[in-house]
């Protein structure tokens, strides 16, 4: 069920994050209260979202002196341009990765995610030493099951924290 108050841990946490897009509505969305995700201050970021998804799954150097090293480093770089937090260089997440907004996705030191990671909606905080298989969706997008809020375009999702 949806919270009626914005959290204040939660805004906290967003300080802390790049690129997010300040408005009421993404306060309401990381908070747990129902939240329009069609406002333009959150459609634009999302469609920008799924552009730089796009480009990360589909990047490869097209050099033949490429190494693995220079891979890792360049898609390092692309996580910089459009995730929250990253905590260390330690990073490498296996594309193809799918994510709505990405500056509500804080990892920590010596993360790994294999093939298809999804993330959407709400603050996702990974900790330390965090390894992923593939597949894997983290999201807390719901719905309230009353059909007013649903024919609004209303939705909630709350805060998940992955400890390593």
């Amino acid at each position: 069920m949806a919270t009626s108050r914005k959290s204040p841990a939660e805004l906290d946490k967003s300080v802390s994050l790049a690129h997010v897009p300040r408005c009421d509505d993404y306060e309401k969305m990381i908070s747990g209260m129902l939240y329009n995700s069609f406002v333009p201050e959150l459609d634009r970021p999302r469609f920008k979202a799924r552009a730089w998804a796009h480009k990360y799954s589909h990047y490869y150097p097209n050099d033949p002196e490429a190494t693995p090293a220079g891979l890792a480093k360049d898609r390092l770089e692309m996580l910089r341009e459009r995730l929250g937090h990253i905590a260390d260089e330690e990073i490498y997440i296996e594309p193809p990765f799918n994510i709505d907004y990405g500056c509500n996705i804080s990892i920590g030191k010596r993360f790994y995610s294999n093939f298809q990671l999804t993330i959407l909606v709400a603050i996702v905080t990974i900790g330390d030493r965090v390894m992923l298989g593939p597949n894997v969706l983290i999201t807390t997008a719901t719905h309230e099951v009353e059909v007013a809020s649903r024919r609004q375009n209303v939705e909630y999702g709350k805060p998940v924290t992955i400890v390593g």
